[in-house]
Formats: structure tokens, sequence, C-alpha cells
């Protein structure tokens, strides 16, 4: 596996630090690169030594609260707003004025915040798995895209969002439980996409009925009843992710999730006038992610009436797909550079 470059950028007075790694020329065009939940900036190394080799200046930070970055518990620390004054700061801090930016799953939450909210900053926009107007908005925007055919609203109030119901009625219940078994919660949520699953119920869709996560199970499964086969990350960066989490613990990755009115009142109230997006767009589907799912429910509506130059790309995996499809997640991002934002 390839060697990057680490640095840290201390910020706001030197209480907060922004950990990244970096490959690639100083002086090639910045592509970031932003994980979610759960993930540290190596999850990223296929995109990194991938785009590096293309002469960018790929950059992938350890997000607030994971990894080398400041994990503090302080749960304002998660709000979007302070977030993306923590990008910004990198933004700034690499040199640049503008960036190509890439994000996963609670990236995206950064990514499209960004978007509304700062413009200027962005060339061109990529997310995987989590559309432009949804996330960034709260969780109240999720529901009202919930599909109510395969969720009945008596029966599933929260659709398939439910967990991060769960979050907000139970935090320190729904944070202790990744505590008791780290590795295993990592080794079971990556795994490769099943698309006997598509169509059915998320797993996620229980999660307050049930009083916890998978079926209300007092611990998460031990890493012995994960077959190693169904794994759709590298060993190596797992082991990183792994210590990483069990480093910081899940409080500050799942303070994430507490902040929906605040993430939203942020973005209506400092998003643009015009909140279509003018910069180039490339969307990733993961079409067997039942929980961001876009193939049978409107969440990926919203970015098409909003994004006035938007490319779709589907691609048969699950949710981790920057991991588990990562040459043709490369191949689509290479594709619509080259044909969208190059020489813009």
């Amino acid at each position: 596996m390839s060697s990057f470059q680490e640095y840290d950028l201390d910020y706001d007075n030197g209480d907060k630090k922004i950990h990244y790694l970096q490959a690639g020329p100083d002086d090639g065009e910045l592509i970031i690169f932003m994980h979610g939940w759960p993930g540290i900036g190596k999850t990223w190394h296929n995109q990194l030594t991938a785009f590096a080799a293309k002469g960018f200046k790929a950059v992938a930070p350890d997000m607030p609260g994971y990894g080398k970055s400041s994990a503090r518990k302080i749960s304002s620390d998660y709000a979007q707003e302070n977030v993306v004054h923590g990008m910004l700061s990198l933004l700034q801090h690499l040199g640049h004025k503008q960036a190509i930016w890439v994000a996963h799953d609670w990236g995206c939450g950064t990514l499209w915040s960004l978007a509304r909210t700062h413009p200027e900053v962005c060339k061109a926009l990529c997310g995987l798995t989590v559309p432009y107007g949804t996330l960034e908005l709260g969780l109240e925007e999720l529901v009202s895209l919930v599909d109510r055919k395969l969720y009945p609203e008596d029966e599933y109030p929260w659709g398939q969002w439910s967990y991060m119901a769960f979050y907000e009625q139970s935090f320190e219940k729904a944070t202790a439980w990744f505590e008791k078994g780290i590795r295993g919660f990592l080794k079971g949520g990556f795994t490769k996409g099943n698309p006997a699953a598509l169509g059915k119920p998320a797993h996620t869709a229980n999660v307050v009925k049930d009083d916890g996560r998978w079926g209300g199970a007092p611990e998460p499964p031990s890493p012995d009843q994960i077959p190693d086969e169904a794994a759709c990350i590298d060993k190596e960066t797992f082991e990183e992710l792994v210590a990483a989490m069990e480093r910081t613990g899940f409080w500050p990755a799942c303070a994430w999730y507490s902040h929906h009115k605040a993430n939203r009142a942020f973005n209506l109230a400092n998003g643009k006038k015009d909140t279509h997006l003018k910069m180039p767009v490339l969307f990733i589907e993961a079409k067997y992610d039942v929980i961001c799912d876009t193939v049978n429910s409107e969440l990926g509506d919203p970015q098409k009436e909003l994004c006035d130059d938007l490319t779709f790309v589907s691609i048969d995996a699950g949710h981790f797909v920057p991991v588990e499809k990562w040459q043709e997640v490369n191949e689509a991002i290479s594709n619509w550079l080259d044909t969208k934002v190059s020489g813009k």
C-alpha cells in the first residue's frame, strides 16, 4: 500500500486539530476527500493513490471526531457549522481558494453544507450515497423523502432513519453500545453489498422500536460471527480504522447525529438565495445501499432539480462503495473530471 505524507493543522487558536494525508504534487489541482461515519482519511487510500498519479494534490483529512484529529467530547464540535469551519480552515492552510470536493456518507453532510453556504470554494463536487438537498437539511428532510410503500408511516414513522431518531432519544445508550464491541461492529458494517436486500426494509428501521441496534442485542456481534470473505475493506486499512475508533471511542463520531435541527437552521439561514448548484456535480449511487436508498425512494429527487450540471453514476455495491468498488468509483470520478471539470 502506498505511503502518504501526514500533516496536522491546528486551528481555532490551537484548540482544535485536523490530521490529514496528502499525496501527489504540491502544485497540482486540489482534490479533498471527506469520509463518513465511521471512518478515517486512510479509507480513501485507493483514491489518493490514483489521483495523485494523475497529477492532483490529493488530500484526505481525518474528519473532526475521528482518527488523529481532535475528538473532544464537546457535542457542538460536530455541528455542521463547525465542521464546515474546519474544512475551510484546511482549505486556507493548504493555500487554495477552491477545491474539488469528494465525500461519502456524513462527509456529504459537510459537502452539501459547503456547497450551500460557501459555493465559491467549490470548483466541483462529488457525493457518494447521500444526495444534495437531504442530510444537510436534517432528519425531518430525510423522513419527508421516505418510501412509504416500503415503510408505512404507522409502522415505521422514521422509515429507515429510525437509528437517527434513536440517537436523539437515547444518545448515551446508543453510543455505549458500540464501545462493547468496536471490532465486531466495524467488521459487520464494512461488508459487501447484498442485492437480495434491495426493496426490503433496512435493519435500521426498527432501532427505536427495538431499543437498540441489531434487534436490540446487548452488544455488537463478535468478529468471528462475520465471515472474512464478506469484507469489503482491505485488512491493513481495517486494522487502522479499528485502532482509531478504539482510541477516540464512538462518542465524537455519533455526535454528528445530534444536530439535525441546528444543521437545518444553519444551512437555511446561510445558504445563498439560489440554492441551485452551478458547478459540476457527480452523484455516485450505491445500488445495494438500502439505507441511503436512491433506487426506490425519492431521496435522490431534490438534487435533480437543484443541480444545474448533474452527472449520475450507479455502482452495484453496498453503502461503503468507495472501498468495495474503488476501481469503479475511481473510473467514474476520472471520467467526470475529464468531461465536466478539466479546464473550468
